[in-house]
């Protein structure tokens, strides 16, 4: 499911971005970086449709067609963070699974893929080598909290629209991962907090006075994706509404969501020392990039 991953480990954050994509105060897309503001999902929304223009206006200058990913509506394309307690979003949505097939479906039928297959194999090089260089490009590497390397090919079209946007895309890369794989850090410790702890358990035995037996919120999501393979779509769909409902009903009955923000922005401050210049990169080049987004493209609706 949509961001909905079961492991907690590999969840986009702990507790931020669950608040509607129009007024949710920080992304869920890294911790907080030394108090400046986080970006709303709108505002990295934008970044990433101006990205796909800068590409396709690249692509076509030199000699390509090229469409832009499938937009997703504002609402659509909110971050689910581990906390659900938008009520009227679960009550629409549920945890998002009919918005990850259309997703899905969007991503599977994307024109580029059928003109790239399309394309004489010298004309296809040329086209790999047109968008990110291939297997020419340049690579470069970063090592990531909690130990490892993350590598990239960085040419062509790709990292033309990542220069406009972000000034330099190797210092864009190696802030972006170095931030995003804190949480390999922060997130066991925001799990074993004793404040998150006994919000947790609060939520689970309120999901159990609904009538719903889950120790956490991600057990719950778990059991939705299980259902799925058991039943119709309509029903399926259906039980999961009503079990998003409940979760976030609980969520908002017993604070789950500001006691875990809370603890998160905790263990975030104490990792500074270290990761604080990554985090203070990460947060200006974003808000580099959203002022330059600004010129290019307006909000999704």
């Amino acid at each position: 499911m949509r961001k909905a991953v079961i492991s907690l480990l590999l969840v986009s954050a702990v507790i931020t971005g669950c608040g509607s994509a129009q007024d949710t105060p920080q992304s869920a897309t890294s911790p907080s970086a030394g108090g400046a503001r986080q970006l709303t999902d709108a505002e990295q929304l934008r970044i990433s449709d101006a990205q796909q223009q800068l590409i396709g206006t690249c692509m076509r200058r030199q000699g390509f067609r090229f469409w832009e990913a499938e937009r997703l509506s504002l609402e659509e394309s909110r971050t689910l963070g581990y906390v659900l307690d938008d009520v009227g979003w679960a009550h629409k949505h549920g945890y998002g699974s009919r918005i990850d097939a259309k997703d899905t479906a969007a991503r599977a039928s994307n024109p580029n893929l059928a003109y790239r297959k399309s394309l004489s194999e010298q004309r296809r090089q040329a086209y790999d080598e047109a968008l990110d260089e291939g297997i020419h490009a340049p690579v470069i590497a970063v090592e990531i909290p909690g130990g490892g390397t993350l590598r990239k090919r960085i040419g062509g079209c790709v990292a033309e629209a990542e220069k406009k946007l972000y000034g330099d895309p190797r210092a864009w890369f190696r802030a972006e991962k170095a931030a995003g794989h804190l949480r390999s850090l922060y997130v066991p410790k925001v799990l074993a907090d004793q404040r998150f702890s006994a919000a947790q358990s609060a939520w689970s035995q309120c999901m159990k006075r609904a009538g719903y037996d889950y120790k956490d919120p991600g057990a719950s999501r778990q059991s939705v994706v299980a259902q799925a393979h058991r039943t119709s779509e309509a029903k399926a769909f259906e039980a999961e509404r009503k079990l998003a409902v409940a979760d976030a009903n609980c969520a908002r009955d017993t604070d789950l969501r500001p006691i875990g923000e809370e603890r998160e922005r905790h263990y975030v401050a104490q990792l500074r020392d270290r990761y604080g210049e990554a985090l203070d990169t990460y947060t200006r080049l974003q808000h580099q990039a959203l002022g330059r987004a600004k010129k290019i493209v307006g909000p999704r609706a």
